[in-house]
């Protein structure tokens, strides 16, 4: 009796280790499908990933190329902007000053200065500015306005 209990157990066990094998090989069959679907779509995607990372790379040299040329015209901009103002900036003052120079002392000549307002507090006179420079006649104000406070020059 206990041969033929042994008997059907070892029959039980073998039945039951043959459906794990036989579940198991369709586990890897499929496996082993999937794995070569992925590599099928992979490959084309890689290929198509490689080929855009190598446009890119052809884009960004050209803009690269791009900026250093916008760099070199910026400098050359910079260097001409400054040649200009050093060689044109100092001389257009000049003559400005030396025309406004002309017109004061032929409206001088012609009609008397106005006097200041008091109710302003300032001549009535415009003050007028050349180059970011405030012209004598309005330097001299000023200073007799600190000298009227107590303050010196």
């Amino acid at each position: 009796m206990a041969g033929i209990l042994v008997a059907v157990f070892w029959a039980i066990l073998v039945s039951f280790l043959a459906v794990v094998l036989v579940r198991l090989a369709q586990t890897l069959r499929a496996t082993t499908k999937l794995v070569a679907d992925v590599t099928e779509q992979a490959v084309p995607l890689l290929a198509d990933a490689s080929a855009t990372v190598r446009s890119a790379q052809t884009q960004l040299d050209k803009v690269d190329a791009i900026a250093s040329d916008v760099q070199e015209v910026t400098s050359n901009a910079s260097a001409l902007s400054t040649t200009v103002a050093s060689t044109f900036g100092g001389p257009l003052v000049k003559v400005a000053a030396f025309g406004y120079g002309v017109r004061q002392a032929l409206g001088r000549r012609t009609a008397p200065e106005p006097e200041p307002d008091p109710a302003r507090g300032r001549g009535s006179a415009r003050r007028t500015v050349i180059v970011g420079r405030t012209v004598p006649s309005a330097r001299e104000r000023r200073r007799e306005r600190r000298n009227a406070r107590g303050q010196k020059d």
